[in-house]
């Protein structure tokens, strides 16, 4: 019978193996890069987001579903390279164009590279100049670190294609997963078969997406004076996410704090990351945004359960915990479904009143209060708000409102 439970194991964890890759093709950058590498030569696609997410697969199964001769190279495989390894990796992909009048060069982690985007940009015009119909591919776990080299040097010569942590559809689909799954485990498709030994789900998460993206993707970006204050600010974060913190009481709970200019620096760094959010407080008045308590929020929840004691099991037979869990849920996938969009998430709070989260595009206000059965301040704000702000609307989810389950599911666009 041992035998038997062990060899269905191993058949589901082939099954998922699988389904990764189909919901690959499905996500919804798959279509454009797809869609701007089948057009002529024109612009460097830089595919960004936060480690693990499928940056690598996605891109290498566009350029097999588009027949073209192409080259793939990862400047993470041995660590840093000089610039020279950039030029042979680039010679590489142009001895692909002999074949066919068209040929693909995708670089991996290329913010590893020493002066990447003034190389680049040397090569990227000599092609031009030579009608060489290389197109170029850039992925980058680094958001801040690969946009600053764009903006830089190669400003009129790519187009940045985002790609957030995956959503509730997209693990649903791939995995099978229900909404309390997914409220849980968040949304790591490469921790998803581990999940049946939580110990060994929560070592993966933290050690191989937390620790590394500090230690490797976030001490790059820029120079970090305290990197242990960084490390203690994530795991702070994470485990208060869905809370306000003033920065003096964030201050008092951590070692060697600095100033609350360096905390507001390393939460910023965090976000690049793909981390860490620290929503600032809706007024219309930019100042004064900036100068408020951050509320806390993951960008997935698994970076939130990983580093608590809750199992499972436990965290859904905690009313508290499960409904802060809930709200930092709704708030990810706010998040993440904001990026490259004019849209921009705050919160808002006066005295006992609370809105837990506000969306602004132009002159449109959405205000979102999620009744997910933790304790509030007080019943609502939104009264307070509306007599306040005038918000073109206010959506109600959990309780009598949206489905969260819904909720999730939905494009953003369709809020507005």
């Amino acid at each position: 019978m041992n035998l038997l439970n062990g060899l269905s194991k191993i058949t589901q964890w082939i099954e998922q193996i699988y389904s990764i890759e189909d919901a690959m093709l499905k996500r919804s950058a798959y279509p454009i890069l797809l869609k701007h590498l089948s057009e002529p030569r024109r612009c460097i696609q830089a595919l960004v987001g936060p480690r693990q997410v499928g940056k690598s697969t996605l891109a290498l199964q566009v350029v097999e579903d588009l027949n073209l001769p192409f080259h793939y190279a990862s400047a993470d495989e041995i660590g840093i390279h000089p610039s020279s390894w950039l030029e042979q990796q680039w010679e590489t992909g142009r001895l692909q164009i002999q074949s066919h009048k068209s040929a693909i060069l995708v670089l991996d982690e290329i913010q590893k590279i020493k002066e990447w985007s003034t190389v680049i940009k040397r090569l990227w015009d000599e092609d031009t100049r030579k009608k060489r119909s290389l197109k170029v591919v850039l992925l980058g776990s680094t958001p801040l670190l690969l946009q600053q080299g764009l903006s830089e040097s190669l400003a009129g010569r790519f187009e940045i294609i985002p790609l957030r942590h995956w959503s509730f559809a997209e693990m649903h689909a791939a995995f099978k997963w229900d909404f309390e799954e997914y409220i849980y485990y968040g949304g790591y498709p490469g921790a998803a078969t581990l999940i049946e030994d939580e110990t060994r789900w929560r070592r993966y998460i933290v050690d191989s997406l937390i620790e590394t993206t500090l230690s490797k993707d976030v001490l790059t970006m820029t120079p970090i004076q305290k990197p242990a204050l960084l490390r203690q600010l994530f795991y702070l974060g994470s485990t208060y996410s869905g809370q306000i913190l003033s920065f003096q009481k964030i201050m008092g709970q951590l070692q060697d704090a600095g100033n609350t200019t360096t905390l507001a620096h390393y939460l910023e760094l965090l976000s690049a990351a793909g981390l860490l959010n620290g929503l600032q407080k809706f007024s219309g008045q930019m100042i004064r945004q900036r100068g408020s308590s951050p509320k806390f929020q993951v960008q997935n929840t698994a970076l939130m359960t990983a580093s608590t004691h809750h199992s499972f099991k436990e965290a859904k037979h905690d009313r508290e915990f499960w409904g802060r869990l809930l709200e930092s849920a709704v708030g990810a996938y706010l998040i993440n479904s904001i990026v490259g969009k004019n849209i921009q998430l705050f919160y808002w709070r006066e005295g006992n009143d609370e809105v837990d989260f506000i969306l602004q595009s132009g002159k449109k206000i959405i205000a979102i209060e999620v009744k997910s059965g933790k304790t509030k301040l007080a019943p609502s704000g939104i009264e307070k708000f509306k007599s306040l702000f005038h918000p073109t609307k206010i959506l109600l989810v959990g309780g009598q409102g949206i489905d969260p389950k819904q909720f999730l599911m939905m494009p953003i666009e369709n809020l507005f």
